[in-house]
């Protein structure tokens, strides 16, 4: 590990002037660049106490050895010479994305005699025109064969149409019609340059004019009773909609703009684009990279930008631009893709209309290209394999963690706090090993309470599991003894087919396993509560550790130092993956508990009246405040309800009568009282953890 002062420059030697940076390592390989609007103090920023560094950051300036800068006269210029030199040097500690497949795109080769219509991956030939990307090459070839019955352009290879001029005898697309035969003179060069020309114009976009003079000479010829040709006019009118109906119409004004969502979490992050021409989503792409770099979405953004235009220019950058997050300054990007396009370009991120909702449904593509990145990665036994060895080495483990369970608290500012508890085995999720717990010790906020408590519920259930199948023969104490939760099983129960113990029920049992790791969402105090947990009931073959989230550290109990480690570790992404599905867990339980409890009524408590009758009663008072003042006479009108169950239920609403009207914590305003449960919950769930 180096130390950044060896290599940092001598006060007054940077310049306090825009530029480009490159950090190089001791074998002179580039692995970071960078550019700012001023150099001096950009850099200055790398060479302060390591401790005030981001992990990454901090990683970064102790593999480099020496860094060197160049000087440019504008942020623009700084914005195209960082693109450069990435793409050059490939630094290891920049962000790349790595695109998951090339994108076909439908192209038009202007460039020669007789222009081509085909279909085109990689890189973009000067003279071609372009059209996409599309997600698939079939949605190319389904719309270019509805297409080629209007503008038969040609499609062969050079081959083919060479053969073809040779034999003088077109192929099977000039006999069926999908193709004007240049290459035996059916139609001239110049002729079959305008329609493919013809071609372009539909596929950018200017397709209303066209269809109605096509509408037009179909009219004609009808008054001219030339009906075989107004029929096949017909036809390509048909074919023509149909081609424009595989890409809906979504932004009404014919607007031509590129949308970018990022979905990210701590350790990656995925890209999706939509390509909207003429107001049709005319193709998509999207990428996945690691994040390396500390890097905040609108940096995420303006790498998104430099790889998606940096090769670029004219129309193929559109005139708008909309993001989820403005890079930071916005000024010198807007004016680098202006400039790449040779005229203004617009780029904000929507805030209101179909562009927004456009930018949601890019959004949820994006967390979908994330989840399922995310499941293929962790579907290869291999890669689950390599993660727990990495984690039974970063831990000091005896043996890599076969079972992992992680705890987790929710509540909503004090009030209705649960915990959760998730299983992998193998490196894979056990949905029904699953367990919620309330929290029952003690009432408010401490988090740290609440996982001793959580922990300490667990494995009593643990130790009186192994009490009863015969495996622990030490005589436990009075407190470990005793039932939690109201359960207790019974001694010499049988065992399922697959080898784990069950109840008398045939049920399995809930805590007959033990983990190997314990990992807990937090740092070290809620590390120190699970600890003493398990020391308090003489545990001390189980690990445990805590994945805290703000840097994704994990700590241990009784470290003053968390470990870190490396951001391209498995072991990492496996500790992420258990944390975050026992904070989905949790929080879920905890939204499901709290919304039961605001539907409650002094109604459910009322023995031997059903929901039958319950909502009868409600439906013929309209309210619960009505209902409680009514007399027993008058419950007694209500069908079904007869005077001793009138009488049981005036008594239960007598009892539960509030002393004060309940409040909507969200909205501020007096609750009715009918029985109903509020209809503003959204409004609590930013206040959730």
């Amino acid at each position: 590990m180096a130390d950044p002062s060896t290599y940092r420059p001598k006060p007054g030697q940077i310049p306090d002037s825009p530029g480009v940076y490159k950090f190089r390592d001791e074998h002179g390989r580039v692995i970071y660049v960078g550019k700012a609007k001023s150099l001096r103090q950009r850099l200055a920023n790398y060479f302060q106490d390591l401790a005030g560094l981001h992990p990454r950051t901090r990683t970064m300036v102790t593999t480099a050895a020496s860094v060197e800068w160049t000087v440019v006269t504008t942020e623009v210029e700084a914005l195209q010479l960082e693109y450069s030199w990435i793409k050059e040097f490939d630094p290891r500690f920049n962000v790349k994305y790595r695109d998951d497949k090339s994108y076909p795109y439908l192209a038009v080769t202007l460039n020669e005699e007789f222009p081509r219509v085909q279909v085109l991956r990689g890189a973009k030939k000067k003279g071609v025109r372009y059209f996409g990307p599309y997600a698939h090459a079939w949605a190319i070839r389904e719309t270019v064969d509805l297409m080629l019955r209007v503008f038969p352009v040609r499609t062969c290879s050079a081959g083919v149409f060479k053969r073809s001029a040779q034999i003088g005898r077109p192929c099977l697309l000039g006999y069926i019609g999908k193709c004007s035969a240049p290459c035996v003179g059916r139609i001239s060069a110049e002729e079959h340059r305008e329609l493919a020309e013809e071609f372009c114009d539909f596929m950018a976009g200017r397709t209303g004019a066209y269809l109605r003079r096509l509408e037009r000479r179909m009219q004609e010829a009808a008054e001219e009773m030339e009906y075989e040709r107004a029929a096949r006019l017909r036809d390509d009118i048909g074919a023509l909609k149909r081609a424009m109906e595989k890409s809906a119409v979504v932004l009404a004004d014919a607007t031509d703009a590129d949308l970018i969502a990022v979905a990210e979490d701590e350790l990656e992050a995925a890209v999706q684009i939509f390509h909207v021409r003429g107001g049709r989503v005319r193709g998509q792409r999207g990428w996945v990279t690691d994040k390396v770099e500390a890097v905040t979405t609108g940096g995420l953004v303006e790498h998104a930008l430099q790889q998606l235009y940096g090769e670029e220019r004219g129309d193929a950058v559109p005139k708008e631009v909309l993001v989820p997050a403005l890079p930071e300054p916005v000024e010198p990007v807007a004016q680098w893709l202006s400039q790449r396009r040779g005229s203004q370009v617009s780029l904000r991120i929507p805030q209101r209309g179909d562009k927004k909702d456009l930018m949601a449904t890019v959004g949820r593509n994006a967390q979908q290209a994330l989840a399922l990145h995310k499941t293929k990665r962790a579907s290869d036994l291999t890669t689950r394999s390599r993660a727990l060895e990495e984690i039974a080495e970063a831990l000091g483990l005896d043996s890599v963690p076969l079972r992992i369970e992680c705890f987790d608290i929710s509540h909503l500012q004090g009030e209705d706090v649960v915990a959760s508890m998730v299983v992998f085995e193998d490196g894979l999720v056990r949905k029904s090993e699953y367990r919620r717990f309330q929290i029952k010790g003690f009432e408010g906020q401490d988090d740290v309470r609440s996982m001793h408590e959580v922990i300490g519920r667990r494995f009593k259930r643990y130790l009186q599991e192994k009490q009863k199948s015969g495996e622990w023969t030490e005589e436990p104490d009075a407190e470990t003894a005793a039932p939690v939760d109201g359960v207790l099983t019974a001694a010499g129960e049988p065992d399922r087919a697959d080898g784990r113990p069950v109840d008398d029920d045939g049920r399995p049992k809930r805590f007959a396993y033990p983990p190997q790791l314990v990992v807990v969402d937090g740092g070290a105090p809620q590390v120190a509560a699970a600890r003493r947990a398990l020391d308090e009931l003489g545990i001390d073959d189980v690990a445990v550790c805590g994945l805290a989230k703000r840097l994704e550290e994990v700590w241990l109990p009784a470290e003053d130092d968390p470990v870190v480690l490396p951001r391209s570790s498995e072991g990492l992404y496996l500790l992420q993956r258990v944390r975050d599905e026992a904070h989905r867990f949790a929080i879920t339980y905890q939204r499901n508990k709290r919304s039961k409890r605001l539907k409650s009524s002094p109604l459910d408590a009322v023995p031997g009246l059903g929901d039958t009758r319950r909502q009868a009663l409600l439906k013929h008072f309209g309210s619960l405040k009505k209902l409680r003042a009514a007399t027993v006479d008058e419950i007694c009108e209500v069908p079904g309800v007869g005077r001793k169950t009138a009488e049981t239920v005036a008594a239960a609403l007598a009892a539960a009568a509030p002393s004060a009207p309940a409040v909507n914590t969200a909205t501020g305003e007096i609750i009715e009282d009918d029985g109903a449960p509020p209809a503003a919950l959204s409004a609590e769930r930013g206040q959730e953890r």
